[in-house]
């Protein structure tokens, strides 16, 4: 399934010890040097891509300085992130059509583009009904940069596909982890700043893509508009992205409805989610695939969607007793189990289908991100109405159901697994 193994030595246990390590220490040295030696045009996507996942987050720790400034609940603020995801999502099932008629590079520019604007817009947003229609021009901004470049990345990256999605990983965990941080840093000085902060990023990753990318050839077969929905009904990709709409409920609810059990101020809430999107970068792109190599995706998978089931329940229970300290830790820990199962949910859709893989990211990806939707106002909905702790039991229960639906399509999954190294 992974193409971050594909490379790997298949080891017997008719090998000695000393045979075995060196096998492994020298493939693992060889991916290393690969990830490090890549064009300028790779680090300048991937750089821009860590500005773009910055997006994301950047709201955290000023949603309740939103609330407060705009005289808005926090379900209303909670419509930032729902706004976002529903263009995100939506749009994903354009990203092919247009990408394959004008080119990656063309499309990465646009998406910038748009991002500029509107997360300008956003800082002049006079309420927060505004606030949210902008972010939707964003979230529309961000689907056509995020989806393009990642399959911009494949294609130019040296080292094979596996070394361009630990790249893609590691920009998403750096943009979720520096995003909140860049929020309360400039937060903490006027909440509108984090908006004007990232339209000045956007506008030097605008400037390295114009400037070190290279013109990209438009494919002679387009990508149609159904194509993604066509390659949903794949056994394979339909459970990967009905399991990844379930996880990523749980993934948002914790973004999104943290921040308001934590009675913390910007830096406060910044501090926890730097943390925790280190946690998310560090696992997604080092310890997971170490992991994996070892006990294979689906035993990988299955751990850690239980583990994050408990560790969102210990989230209710500790904000039910209003323990600050225990909410801190059960959400960086969290990030460990985010990080994973970004990896592993994403190198799923890449595989487990015959479909081309910027198709079936996007049909993956439009899926999804309805599951990112509908968790921030679900979660600040329940939370008003029953307290706060029944938000992370009903996250809990739907990464339970998304467990579920990875042990139901097992069959489809095990035979993308790779080999194992003992």
């Amino acid at each position: 399934m992974t193409p971050a193994t594909d490379q790997l030595p298949v080891v017997s246990r008719e090998h000695g010890h000393g045979h075995v390590a060196e096998a492994v220490g020298g493939d693992l040295q060889h991916e290393k040097s690969a990830l490090l030696r890549q064009p300028l045009a790779v680090w300048a996507v991937a750089v821009s891509s860590v500005f773009a996942f910055m997006g994301i987050g950047l709201v955290d720790p000023i949603l309740p300085a939103i609330a407060q400034n705009l005289q808005a609940s926090p379900a209303q603020v909670s419509l930032l992130f729902t706004s976002y995801f529903v263009i995100t999502g939506v749009a994903m099932l354009i990203t092919g059509v247009v990408s394959s008629r004008i080119g990656g590079k063309k499309t990465l520019l646009i998406g910038l583009a748009l991002i500029i604007v509107f997360a300008a817009l956003s800082g002049l947003s006079p309420t927060v009904g505004a606030l949210v229609g902008f972010r939707a021009g964003w979230g529309l901004g961000n689907a056509l940069f995020v989806a393009t470049a990642l399959a911009v990345i494949v294609g130019v990256a040296s080292g094979g596909s596996s070394v361009a999605i630990v790249l893609y990983e590691a920009a998403l965990g750096l943009g979720l982890s520096f995003g909140p941080l860049v929020g309360a840093l400039l937060g903490g000085w006027y909440w509108r700043m984090p908006f004007f902060g990232t339209a000045i990023l956007m506008v030097i990753a605008f400037a390295a893509i114009a400037v070190l990318l290279p013109e990209s050839t438009v494919p002679e077969q387009k990508t149609r508009f159904r194509d993604p929905l066509l390659a949903l009904t794949h056994k394979g990709l339909g459970l990967t992205s009905a399991s990844g709409l379930l996880y990523y409920f749980g993934f948002f609810t914790v973004l999104s409805y943290v921040p308001f059990t934590l009675h913390m101020g910007e830096y406060g809430i910044g501090a926890v989610f730097f943390g925790w999107g280190v946690m998310v970068a560090l696992f997604s792109a080092v310890f997971a695939p170490m992991i994996q190599r070892r006990i294979g995706s689906l035993r990988l998978l299955g751990g850690t969607l239980l583990v994050f089931a408990l560790d969102l329940i210990a989230l209710g229970v500790s904000a039910s007793f209003h323990n600050i300290g225990l909410i801190v830790l059960f959400t960086i820990l969290a990030g460990a189990l985010i990080g994973t199962n970004n990896m592993l949910y994403t190198e799923l859709a890449m595989e487990v289908s015959d479909s081309p893989r910027p198709v079936a990211s996007a049909g993956y990806n439009f899926v999804r991100w309805i599951g990112g939707a509908l968790a921030p106002f679900t979660a600040a909905s329940v939370g008003a109405a029953f307290g706060p702790e029944w938000a992370f039991y009903l996250a809990a229960a739907v990464i339970v159901l998304a467990l579920v639906v990875v042990v139901l399509g097992r069959n489809f999954f095990e035979s993308h697994e790779p080999e194992l190294v003992e």
